[in-house]
């Protein structure tokens, strides 16, 4: 599997694992607190777009999975 399909899920299994954690009606809630990784998440992804630095892609890359194209397009 190519990083950025690695990229995009782990990014969408982190978000829907802090919702879960973090949403008051969530049968698993914990803290409100957990949204914060949702927001880091998104903010991560955001600012990738502009300067093609996404932390992920870096250990990912010495873990030696193969880029199929743009980095960190998600």
């Amino acid at each position: 599997m190519p990083i950025e399909n690695v990229i995009r899920a782990f990014a969408g299994v982190v978000v829907m694992l802090s919702l879960a954690l973090g949403a008051a009606a969530s049968p698993v809630f914990h803290s409100p607190h957990w949204l914060w990784l949702t927001a880091f998440v998104g903010f991560n992804l955001f600012q990738s777009a502009f300067t093609r630095l996404c932390p992920l892609e870096s250990v990912l890359r010495r873990l030696g999975l193969k880029s199929g194209g743009a980095a960190c397009s998600a």
